[in-house]
């Protein structure tokens, strides 16, 4: 039976494009998946339409096609300098994982263009494999919870968190690079420096208030649905942590100990074979970058301002990651 409209055309919206075995009728226009999209008339309004919507039936439309593009069954909502990269060019290696390599952004800056533009983001998939995509912003933005859970209730997150003290420090080492004439990383640290007032608005410090952004998602998502990665870990026992990841993701553990080597001067795994590739792969330059020195006190005051916000954290998640 066709589907209700304008229901129906949000959903044959998300759904594949051409997929062996997809009805004709399902194809709205000889040109579905034509080179001749940009002409069409409409079609802006009807992604905003979907966006609107979002039908929650659109994911389970968007699965199972042969050499289809789906929407991702698994993301990685964050931490910005926690780990996510390497995560993600690690878990590439697995042939089951099939993943975009740019942060799509999708769902804090550019939710208005709709589930079928996100999903034209998508690498093709073969049946049995996992989409995924990875933007760490996600896990701060309040909105991503709600809109993740309105593309579909099912899917599995990965949030990857270490230290916040020093990810605190590698996120401002990183804007410092950018931007040589910032403020000192002390300075930006307190509102006021004398009584020790830290400045939780400053987004460097905010981010690593785990505990208060994991309450909004679990408003949306049980806990069962959501892995925390640890950062330091994926460091110091990368097939460890990745063994984690694949049973998390319904994976067989294909990534072990023979996919790394330990890479001395930069202090960080690299891939013996990285994906589509015969030759060693390590990280971007930026990876294992120096950080600058930082006052110890600072660095005292900030371990003491983060401490009770990890014990909650280590209670909501079940896991004590060791940071005090």
């Amino acid at each position: 039976s066709s589907l209700p409209s304008p229901l129906g055309r949000q959903l044959a919206a998300a759904a594949p494009c051409a997929a062996p075995g997809c009805p004709a009728a399902a194809i709205p226009g000889p040109d579905r998946c034509g080179a001749d999209r940009a002409s069409r008339p409409g079609r802006r309004g009807r992604r905003s339409e979907l966006a609107a919507a979002n039908p929650r039936g659109a994911a389970s439309l968007a699965r199972g096609a042969g050499g289809g593009k789906q929407l991702p069954q698994a993301i990685i909502i964050g931490v910005k300098k926690g780990g996510t990269r390497a995560l993600l060019e690690f878990l590439r290696v697995h042939p089951d994982v099939r993943a975009v390599g740019a942060e799509p952004h999708f769902f804090d800056r550019s939710y208005d263009k709709g589930l079928a533009w996100y999903r034209d983001l998508m690498p093709r998939t073969l049946d049995g494999q996992i989409t995924m995509e990875k933007t760490p912003s996600y896990f701060v933005t309040r909105e991503a919870p709600a809109r993740i859970s309105a593309m579909s209730k099912d899917t599995k997150l990965i949030v990857v968190v270490r230290d916040p003290v020093t990810r605190a420090i590698s996120d401002y080492t990183q804007t410092l690079s950018k931007r040589p004439d910032i403020p000192t990383f002390e300075s930006l640290t307190f509102k006021n420096r004398t009584t020790g007032l830290i400045d939780t608005s400053w987004s460097a410090i905010q981010i690593g208030i785990y505990a208060k952004h994991l309450e909004h998602w679990l408003r949306h998502f049980p806990i069962r649905q959501m892995l925390f990665v640890s950062g330091e870990r994926l460091i110091s026992d990368p097939a460890g942590e990745l063994g984690r990841v694949q049973d998390f993701l319904g994976l067989k553990r294909i990534i072990t100990d023979k996919h790394f080597y330990f890479n001395k001067t930069k202090g960080f795994p690299c891939l013996k074979k990285a994906e589509g590739s015969s030759r060693p792969h390590c990280l971007g330059k930026t990876k294992g970058r120096t950080h600058p020195e930082i006052d110890r006190e600072v660095v005292r005051r900030l371990r003491e301002f983060y401490r009770p916000f990890n014990l909650k954290f280590y209670q909501m998640t079940g896991h004590d990651f060791g940071w005090d």
